[in-house]
């Protein structure tokens, strides 16, 4: 039996290979025998590939080979195309799993943030990016990459308008902070309401008839946030009189609860856009679409009376901008919610 393995694995290396490495029937076994201990043998029909060139010959030798047969090229043309076939079957499976699962999530998430990583750079911080991913995977998780794409769109809008001069915000002291970077608190701001929304559908929270429920919630709540930045935003920039809501008495830009007809369309205007997107990717229904801007448009009518009133007075400094922010998107998920139940 050893003499037909020794027979078939000498027949089976070319004799230029042989005489190149120094292998004889005879001397086989022994030559095999003194393979240093970190090299490693792959025996195929036709060829031999020596990892890191370490075998000795039985003079003790040292033989650097790297592939014997004329077989190097190929096989590491194999190699890399497998890789390539393995990853693209990755991605695939990442972005095409139904349900998506946490791995899907997080993996899918990571090649959305590498690519779109300048993007991201101009309008969050590094904490902010950091913060950011975390929510798109739990976004991802429970409402797949549409819901995702939703976010995505309220980011770039939110983040455009924010930059809408700049430089004139800045003058008037009505600007951002960071050149409109967002760091982390603004983040949670912005989106805890849609988040728990999320965190409910994960969990099945209602059973399975109440999951539209929490999809049509987390979609008015972004639409609650991108019309209130967009009203405040293009307002600053754009608005030429602009009211205080609780009194109608003209105020300069950016006080907190003024508003301005060419901030609050824009806002009316962004809302109906992103609901109608939510609506062509099947997030919401027409009627929920509906529902959303409508809620979003009550609620930013509550933040407007509640800066009006309570933001920046004694006894109410906790209520800053993120606060209000985590309420206004709470009040627009819930109204939504609300709607939905008055409607059923």
């Amino acid at each position: 039996m050893q003499r037909l393995l020794k027979d078939h694995f000498f027949s089976s290396i070319s004799s230029t290979n042989r005489n190149f490495l120094g292998l004889h029937r005879d001397n086989l076994p022994s030559a095999l025998s003194l393979a240093s201990s970190e090299s490693r043998i792959a025996l195929k029909p036709t060829r031999i590939f020596l990892y890191r060139s370490g075998i000795r010959s039985k003079g003790g030798n040292n033989l650097r080979a790297r592939c014997f047969s004329g077989s190097n090229f190929k096989y590491k043309w194999e190699m890399s195309v497998g890789l390539v076939k393995g990853l693209w079957e990755s991605i695939q499976w990442a972005f095409l799993a139904n349900p998506p699962t946490w791995e899907s999530a997080i993996f899918a998430n990571a090649i959305i943030f590498l690519v779109a990583a300048q993007l991201l750079r101009a309008g969050l911080t590094g904490a902010g990016i950091a913060h950011a991913f975390a929510l798109a995977v739990l976004t991802w998780r429970a409402f797949s990459g549409q819901g995702l794409f939703l976010v995505a769109i309220f980011f770039t809008m939110g983040t455009a308008a924010t930059k809408l001069k700049i430089k004139q915000k800045e003058v008037e002291g009505t600007a951002e902070k960071r050149k409109g970077r967002r760091g982390p608190s603004s983040v949670w701001g912005s989106a805890s309401a849609g988040i728990f929304c999320a965190l409910f559908a994960i969990a099945g929270y209602g059973g399975p008839s109440f999951s539209s429920v929490w999809k049509l919630a987390f979609v008015a709540s972004f639409c609650t946030k991108l019309s209130d930045t967009m009203s405040s935003e293009i307002g600053k920039a754009y608005g030429k009189t602009t009211y205080l809501v609780t009194t109608l008495q003209i105020v300069p830009r950016g006080t907190e609860g003024a508003v301005s007809v060419e901030g609050t369309t824009a806002g009316l205007v962004a809302s109906v856009f992103l609901s109608g997107a939510a609506y062509a990717l099947n997030q919401v229904d027409g009627q929920g679409a509906i529902v959303c801007v409508i809620a979003s448009q009550l609620a930013n009518l509550f933040e407007s009376f509640l800066g009006a009133s309570l933001q920046g007075r004694s006894g109410y400094e906790w209520l800053n901008n993120d606060v209000v922010n985590i309420l206004n998107t709470a009040v627009g998920a819930a109204l939504s919610i609300l709607s939905r139940s008055l409607m059923s």
